[in-house]
């Protein structure tokens, strides 16, 4: 190959910016919207057996995203860096996702915030308790996860929700959780810590709008289902 001559993939790198500067991702296919991606990660390389790959051992571009550092290094053509920059991309879409929520007023349905939801939580392969805060408008003051691994009121109790909500100065709470099963129903024991927590938070006069499960492309409103 003489200096001057391009590897046979920066053709094919630049065609796809291309196509995609024109008409954006709605034309592409999963594994050319994940290469042209990777483009961005690794600087000379052709990335499409990479993105093939990916696809192949995780099944979609969500649960790409979704997969641990390890998991994702783990796959041929994609290293540490590439791993992290996934998992970046990851990171951004769960902020995006949060800024779109953050300051609405009127959060009380799970309309108003289960994609938040979904973005922040359907994809942990650990349980995981979040907590939004609201302010006496009803909008969103911050969120955070308090709890992950196995979730019960050992490891969570209603006291320690409710001085999460104090410390945030919130006026009112929406629960969180995840059910990595993928069955986003909810469990005996989670309604009723639901109900403990609703009691504990009225007598410092903090109101739990609802109490969401979410699980790979599903979600469970307690509030909505009449269990509170």
């Amino acid at each position: 190959m003489s200096n001057t001559s391009k590897p046979s993939y920066t053709g094919h790198r630049e065609r796809i910016r291309e196509k995609f500067a024109s008409a954006g991702l709605d034309s592409f296919l999963d594994h050319e919207a994940l290469e042209l991606l990777l483009t961005y990660a690794v600087a000379r390389r052709d990335m499409k057996p990479a993105a093939w790959a990916l696809l192949k051992r995780f099944g979609s571009i969500s649960s790409v995203l979704d997969a641990t550092p390890e998991e994702l290094a783990s796959v041929r053509g994609v290293g540490r860096n590439t791993a992290l920059f996934l998992k970046l991309i990851r990171g951004i879409f769960k902020k995006y996702m949060f800024d779109e929520v953050k300051g609405r007023v009127a959060i009380r349905t799970p309309q108003n915030v289960i994609e938040y939801c979904q973005a922040s939580l359907s994809g942990k392969k650990e349980e995981c308790l979040e907590i939004i805060y609201l302010s006496v408008r009803n909008t969103i003051i911050n969120t955070e996860i308090i709890a992950s691994g196995l979730i019960d009121r050992v490891a969570v109790t209603p006291r320690k929700i409710v001085e999460c909500a104090l410390l945030a100065k919130a006026s009112a709470i929406i629960l969180v959780h995840n059910h990595p099963s993928g069955d986003a129903s909810p469990s005996q024991e989670d309604i009723t810590l639901t109900r403990e927590v609703i009691r504990a938070a009225a007598l410092f006069g903090i109101s739990v709008h609802d109490h969401i499960i979410v699980a790979k492309g599903s979600h469970y409103s307690l509030k909505a289902n009449g269990k509170i």
